[in-house]
């Protein structure tokens, strides 16, 4: 089944310079292999694809059920040198969680009420 994000996962980021780094978290094992599967360099790059210039960079933190993921080109030089509204990478995350992915219909945050 499609699901987003937000609803089997944690997602934090934040910006250095013309990077946005997030972390993306499972809350339990079954689902942080569900996120390994589906999250992959060319999900992301697609997602992205509005903002992201640069390349998508992915690292499994399989001691922490969590995914590093940087993208590189996406706040416009950054704070000092962008011109868009908001140009830091603290709503990525945000965004990130809106993205879908095929998941069973049995993962334990899923089945949570």
């Amino acid at each position: 089944m499609k699901v987003a994000l937000w609803k089997i996962a944690h997602a934090r980021s934040g910006d250095k310079a013309d990077r946005a780094d997030i972390g993306l978290f499972a809350f339990d094992a079954e689902t942080y292999a569900v996120l390994k599967r589906e999250v992959t360099r060319e999900r992301l790059a697609a997602h992205f694809a509005g903002f992201n210039t640069g390349p998508v960079e992915l690292w499994p933190l399989d001691n922490i059920l969590a995914l590093k993921i940087v993208l590189n080109g996406a706040l416009q030089g950054g704070a000092a040198r962008s011109l868009r509204m908001d140009n830091l990478g603290k709503n990525v995350a945000a965004q990130l969680l809106r993205m879908e992915i095929e998941a069973p219909a049995d993962l334990p945050r899923l089945l949570v009420k």
